[in-house]
């Protein structure tokens, strides 16, 4: 099995925090509705303001590319591009078996 992970970092203009927040919350309720959806999540930096991660995982490249092609995908690209500072950076990984695998460094207690 072959599954798609993408995380993308991505600077906000300071003055479009609040509407890249409800548009990002939106955005995240609409791609994980997807069936080929096998999670999307986004984060702030923990010591940069206005710097997100977002760390998304399709099932495989038919899922990846139908994500793309949907209408909230289609909206939300142009209007990306309206509430960014700078130009997202992306790392795409195709990645043969699961998408989450358990950290052999660290066992609970």
């Amino acid at each position: 099995m072959t599954v798609i992970l993408i995380v993308l970092k991505v600077k906000i203009k300071p003055e479009k925090r609040e509407d890249w927040l409800a548009g990002i919350k939106e955005y995240t309720d609409n791609v994980r509705a997807e069936p080929g959806n096998v999670s999307f999540d986004f984060y702030e930096s923990g010591t940069t303001p206005n710097e997100f991660a977002i760390v998304e995982t399709f099932r495989d490249g038919d899922a990846g590319a139908a994500h793309v092609q949907t209408e909230h995908a289609q909206k939300f690209f142009p209007w990306m591009g309206k509430v960014v500072a700078e130009r997202p950076k992306i790392n795409y990984q195709d990645l043969e078996g699961e998408a989450w695998n358990d950290m052999a460094e660290v066992t609970p207690e």
